[in-house]
């Protein structure tokens, strides 16, 4: 039986949530090791794409080429290619493939020439377009082995089944002994083992709808129509690629499960669904007898179950991603809501765990995260409110589908959906602060987002004589400075998260005294040999 070693912080979970937030962990110098329940990575299809602050996640720590390549793989693979568009670099000439990926709407796709790609938002974080068409499979496949360099070790097949909170670590219970560690962090999923045994309420509303996704061989195909299709059973929706569907149906085995039923499965895994189940499915709700002969992979079951943990925190026992926070597929919003947990929890946890920081700083996870994880909820409810196949909700779809079919309208949706919009509310009145860092070109042609790849806070200093750079070498270790010609803004500080935590177009007393007070409030006291020279 394999040993675990004690370790500074356990994460419990393999999927992109806990990959990422190790790997983090890892690069501030964290002990951390990743538990996972299942033996081997799951086949089953689940989230097809990433957004903007994924993509930019995965670019921050060098990942954006493998990304890209993994993009260029599945445009292939569906035997579509993404248009040409211009080198997003300042003055660069050459011609690259750019995918313009604009999702969609309660199963209404949104027409990328409807939208205004110059609008200052989208305009500013381009430099990912290349690497928005992830599936999640590939992307956990990716994460593997950044994990795999980094060290970090991912232990299968060991299921957690007790944990005690002592107040300095956490007793955790596993099928392969027991384990202490410093800080446990949940990353197991909506049916979570960490946030039931921590006793955390999953308060919420409960499912209406019962889907399913899956690639199978079809031997009609010519039955289905291609696109999104309501009737009065449900919808459903066959390709892009050849195969793939996509059932919904109000009712059903899940939706009809009374509400303490539901909560009762605790982390029991579901029964795998069958071919004649999916089958069943899509003639309900196609209304056609179209016969599927086989499934490719592991087919999927959801629901549109709402709910947000009472809190991402208790005590040594933290949430992140589905365990947090579940609610339906539509729009693609919970792998992306989940990789943005990890991030914004890696630095801060790796941060105490190396006594740089209190745990207080832990408590601005919750403040930070738990907005943003209620605004996805609200935003899958809206697009269910849309989709029932009754006479309202029909209605609604006529007016919500006008709209959509507008440039104004496709592109807020666009926004909203790629997550350029996203801000955390932070100290500061320059409009980049609380916003993830957009496109910051060098004059060298690098980007500032290039300069992250090992973690820690970024310092853009743009001032003639290195003002900035000056004030920061005192958090030499924790900030790397980057120094570039004089433009506007003339410095910004990027937390490890990619968050603006500092900008300013000036040099002032005032810029001086803003950024001070940036570095005390997020990097922690100065350094104890300041005099050592600062990371650039």
């Amino acid at each position: 039986m394999d040993v675990i070693q004690d370790v500074d912080v356990t994460v419990v979970g393999a999927g992109p949530v806990g990959l990422v937030l190790a790997a983090e962990l890892a690069l501030s110098g964290a002990t951390v090791q990743v538990l996972e329940r299942l033996a081997e990575p799951s086949e089953a299809m689940k989230a097809g794409s990433i957004n903007v602050p994924t993509a930019e996640a995965l670019d921050r720590r060098g990942l954006l080429p493998a990304a890209e390549s993994v993009q260029r793989e599945i445009l292939e693979r569906v035997g579509s290619f993404a248009p040409i568009a211009d080198d997003p670099r300042p003055g660069g000439d050459r011609r690259a493939h750019e995918s313009r990926f604009t999702g969609h709407f309660a199963g209404m796709v949104l027409d990328a020439g409807l939208v205004d790609w110059s609008d200052a938002d989208l305009a500013a974080h381009a430099a990912v377009d290349g690497a928005r068409m992830v599936p999640q499979r590939e992307l956990e496949e990716l994460l593997a082995e950044h994990v795999a360099r980094l060290g970090v070790p991912v232990r299968r097949g060991v299921e957690v089944t007790a944990l005690e909170d002592t107040g300095d670590g956490v007793l955790v219970g596993t099928t392969a002994g027991t384990v202490r560690t410093g800080w446990l962090v949940g990353c197991d999923g909506g049916r979570s083992t960490v946030r039931r045994l921590a006793g955390i309420d999953f308060p919420g509303t409960d499912p209406e709808l019962t889907g399913h996704l899956a690639v199978a061989d079809i031997a009609d195909p010519e039955k289905l129509a291609n696109g999104w299709v309501w009737s009065t059973r449900g919808a459903y929706r066959y390709g892009p690629q050849p195969g793939r569907v996509v059932t919904v149906e109000f009712g059903g085995a899940l939706a009809d499960l009374p509400r303490a039923r539901l909560r009762s499965r605790g982390g029991t895994p579901m029964a795998p669904v069958t071919l004649e189940e999916l089958q069943t499915s899509l003639r309900r709700v196609s209304g056609t007898d179209v016969t599927l002969t086989a499934l490719r992979g592991a087919a999927t079951r959801w629901t549109d179950n709402a709910r947000q943990a009472a809190t991402y925190r208790s005590g040594r026992v933290l949430l992140a991603g589905d365990a947090a926070h579940v609610h339906s597929p539509f729009g693609g919003q919970g792998l992306n809501l989940g990789v943005g947990d990890a991030m914004n929890l890696g630095w801060k946890l790796g941060a105490v765990v190396a006594g740089w920081a209190s745990e207080g700083l832990l408590d601005t996870y919750d403040a930070e995260r738990r907005p943003l994880g209620a605004w996805v909820l609200d935003w899958t409810r809206a697009q269910i409110g849309v989709m029932r196949g009754d006479a309202k909700s029909a209605a609604l779809r006529e007016v919500v589908a006008d709209l959509l079919s507008t440039r104004d309208g496709t592109t807020y949706a666009v926004k909203k959906i790629s997550g350029v919009t996203q801000r955390i509310d932070l100290p500061g009145d320059h409009p980049l602060v609380g916003r993830y860092v957009p496109d910051l070109w060098l004059t060298d042609g690098s980007r500032l987002s290039d300069h992250g790849h090992g973690g820690g806070f970024l310092l853009l200093d743009r001032t003639p004589d290195g003002t900035f750079a000056r004030l920061a070498a005192a958090w030499a270790g924790r900030v790397r400075i980057v120094t570039d010609d004089h433009a506007t803004p003339t410095g910004v500080l990027v937390r490890p998260d990619g968050v603006v935590a500092w900008a300013s177009d000036t040099t002032d007393v005032a810029a001086t005294t803003g950024l001070e007070a940036a570095l005390h409030g997020w990097a922690g006291a100065p350094s104890p040999s300041p005099e050592h020279a600062p990371m650039g």
